[in-house]
């Protein structure tokens, strides 16, 4: 399996689709479905009928998972949307913004 470029708690922008340009941190990763949960993005609203637990019913908004291909991590530096490489620092493998060269984390 490849390594993660993306992972929960990362700033990210939305290169395509309705929520275009849009920013937000990511909830929950899904490698498997190629899809990313991200805070405020691609939200959806559900119809729910009353019931004990809600009694009122009504419109039910969250987030929607998104294709991971629909979206690029922050430039730590710019806030634009960039692509990540690997590189070693200190024997260790850390994720580096390729627009500006910042190291992602540690």
């Amino acid at each position: 399996m490849a390594a993660a470029k993306i992972k929960k708690g990362d700033a990210v922008v939305v290169r395509s689709g309705k929520d275009k340009g849009r920013t937000g941190t990511v909830l929950q990763v899904m490698p498997k479905d190629g899809k990313v949960l991200v805070q405020g993005v691609n939200i959806a609203a559900r119809h729910r009928k009353p019931d004990q637990a809600n009694p009122q019913g009504g419109i039910d908004r969250r987030e929607a998972p998104l294709a991971i291909c629909k979206i690029g991590l922050a430039d730590p530096k710019s806030g634009k949307a960039t692509r990540v490489r690997f590189e070693t620092k200190d024997g260790k493998k850390v994720r580096v913004a390729v627009k500006s060269g910042e190291t992602i984390d540690g």
